[in-house]
């Protein structure tokens, strides 16, 4: 059994603010390695990583947090997802998710979130005014995303601002090394979070609009089978935690690894055709998803190890999309890269259902900051989050001109 020599902190703040060396160096040593702290395989290398994604012998098996009393809708909303499930459970929940958003919902909202994304980036440019600094993660990093979910499922303006708050306490419960106070955050989130969204459900049964949540509540498959109110509730909540959050991550990562490249900055306003392949690098340099669990059904051999059934194992997609292998001068960012086989939306059947959503977004952000300002400056260094599994950033200090 291949161990760390050095444990892979991940609360360390050092590889908190910069995993890519660790990672560097442990891949250096093997491709899959045991972490006897996390109890899990870490597979460090693209093959690796993919191969954890992809082999239907490794799956993800919810397991309910104990004692079941203190996290009861927080189970429920992970126990009727369609990325805590395998086929054909998943098969069945997919299928009729993806008929709902076969619905053109995505183009629908394309030039509404153009407009939104343009909107903001004024709003940015004249309280910066070219002097003052202002956070782009709390003026437009946030901002879009959630409003563009929000507007997808049909949520009242009114009620916008309660989402990221309970996605923000969700998505807590995913680190390692976490507090009473943030698990019991989490099953209030989530207990509130069911609440509203019933209640929104039963609306939408009633008076049905042209939204997702309205398709959600009448899709039916070929069979006559229906999302049950559990599964329509928890895709819902899936929907914006796992959309909203990675869109922020990559608009507050992406626009500090521009501002920290300049010429690659100055690249793209020189040929905005770029941005299509600038996002997927983006995405890439900088993953907004670290870490990946999968648990093995049976004996499974990756990376030169045998993953024994019951075992966990993790893809480190953030090691994976600096793999020298695959990627020509990986620590490089270059945002004309046309070979890029980076797994920041996953891999295999649970490849993430909403990217379509996720590249109109970001595309429609990056094009707006560029587009709608002369000059972006970094104004003082940026506050990163001081999680690991979810990389973000807590605040980016800019500096716009028009």
């Amino acid at each position: 059994m291949t161990s760390l020599a050095a444990p892979l902190d991940l609360t360390d703040p050092a590889v908190v603010a910069d995993p890519y060396p660790a990672f560097a160096a442990a891949r250096a040593v093997a491709p899959v390695q045991w972490h006897e702290g996390l109890r899990l395989w870490l597979a460090f290398t693209h093959a690796g990583s993919n191969a954890v994604l992809r082999d239907r012998r490794l799956g993800r098996i919810w397991r309910d947090r104990e004692p079941e009393e203190r996290f009861g809708q927080f189970n429920l909303i992970h126990r009727n997802a369609v990325l805590e499930m395998e086929p054909p459970d998943h098969t069945r929940l997919r299928r009729l998710v993806s008929a709902a958003f076969a619905r053109g919902h995505v183009e629908r909202l394309r030039p509404w979130v153009e407009h939104l994304a343009g909107e903001l980036v004024d709003g940015l440019v004249a309280r910066s005014g070219g002097s003052e600094p202002v956070d782009v993660l709390s003026g437009m990093a946030e901002e879009l995303p959630v409003a563009v979910i929000a507007e997808l499922l049909g949520v009242p303006e009114a009620d916008r601002p309660l989402l990221r708050p309970w996605s923000n306490a969700i998505v807590k419960m995913y680190e390692y090394g976490r507090t009473t106070a943030v698990e019991d955050a989490a099953e209030r989130a989530a207990a509130e979070f069911v609440a509203y969204l019933r209640d929104l459900a039963t609306e939408r049964r009633r008076a049905p609009g042209e939204d997702l949540l309205s398709h959600l509540v009448t899709v039916r498959d070929a069979d006559g089978d229906r999302l049950t109110e559990d599964e329509l509730v928890t895709t819902c909540i899936l929907l914006l935690n796992a959309g909203h959050e990675a869109t922020v991550n990559v608009s507050g990562n992406g626009l500090l690894a521009l501002l920290e490249h300049p010429d690659q900055l100055a690249r793209l306003r020189t040929d905005p055709a770029l941005l299509p392949t600038a996002v997927e690098e983006l995405m890439r340099f900088d993953s907004p998803l670290q870490l990946f669990e999968r648990t093995a059904t049976a004996d499974v051999e990756v990376g030169g190890v045998t993953v024994r059934e019951g075992e966990k194992v993790a893809a480190l997609l953030g090691a994976a999309n600096r793999d020298p292998a695959v990627f020509a001068a990986p620590d490089t960012l270059d945002v004309g890269r046309r070979d890029n086989p980076h797994i920041s939306f996953g891999a295999g059947v649970h490849f993430c259902i909403g990217a379509p959503l996720a590249r109109v977004e970001l595309q429609a952000s990056f094009g707006a900051l560029l587009g709608r300002t002369s000059d972006l400056q970094l104004a003082r260094p940026a506050r990163r989050r001081p999680e690991f599994v979810i990389r973000g950033l807590a605040e980016l200090p800019v500096v716009l001109t028009r």
